[in-house]
């Protein structure tokens, strides 16, 4: 099964984006989920959830960020503090598990698909079998409902859903800012809304575009 995704996810980057894209993702996407045990390779255009009554009008396409480009992003943030790590749209988990690797305790992902919980809470006791101290949780919720923990100090997000749903997400953020002040990093993969965050007062500290197709942003907070 874990070769036919390989397969079938270099068809569908290929026809939809580049096939040179398609053939240097798919040897990181090997090489990644053998280096962190992870099964998260492939794409969804999440018909089944549309075929069992879930409004997807506002969600993208189920497609993890490359490995390469995580693990780049980990390599600029911030060293310290490491606290809590929190995915927006997690998928089946690659982003938390990976940021379990680069120092952050605790790590929580939120996804409206109940079978990607499912599998990001497998991928997760994964990886807290290589470490032990993990915390982690998954959160099975829209993602517009849920509160920002006090405690979290990194977002992710992988352009996951539509800007109807992102301003919602980011009055959220802001609202936790104001109940708890702190600094906060925003690592944002295809970044389409990010002035949504301007508009609040981040500022773009890293912003790098690969293939014309893959851009990460991060975007930082400072507390007054």
């Amino acid at each position: 099964m874990k070769i036919f995704s390989f397969i079938q996810y270099f068809f569908y980057l290929g026809f939809n984006w580049t096939w040179t894209i398609a053939v240097y993702i798919i040897r990181q996407e090997y090489k990644g989920e053998k280096k962190y045990g992870l099964r998260t390779t492939g794409s969804d255009e999440l018909k089944k959830l549309k075929a069992q009554g879930m409004d997807i009008s506002h969600a993208t396409v189920y497609m993890p960020i490359n490995y390469f480009q995580l693990e780049e992003m980990f390599a600029v943030l911030p060293p310290d503090p490491r606290n809590h790590f929190l995915d927006i749209g997690c998928g089946k988990g690659r982003a938390v598990c990976v940021a379990a690797h680069y120092g952050y305790g605790k790590v929580t992902g939120i996804d409206f698909s109940k079978q990607f919980c499912i599998e990001a809470g497998e991928n997760l006791q994964l990886t807290k079998e290589i470490i032990p101290s993990l915390e982690f949780s998954v959160i099975h919720n829209d993602a517009a409902n849920v509160e920002i923990p006090a405690d979290v100090d990194c977002i992710f997000l992988f352009n996951p859903f539509d800007m109807v749903i992102m301003k919602r997400v980011v009055a959220n953020i802001e609202k936790s800012l104001q109940l708890n002040p702190r600094n906060l990093n925003v690592a944002y993969s295809n970044p389409l809304y990010k002035n949504l965050f301007f508009e609040k007062e981040f500022k773009e500290v890293y912003n790098k575009k690969q293939m014309n197709y893959l851009e990460l942003s991060i975007l930082n907070f400072r507390r007054p």
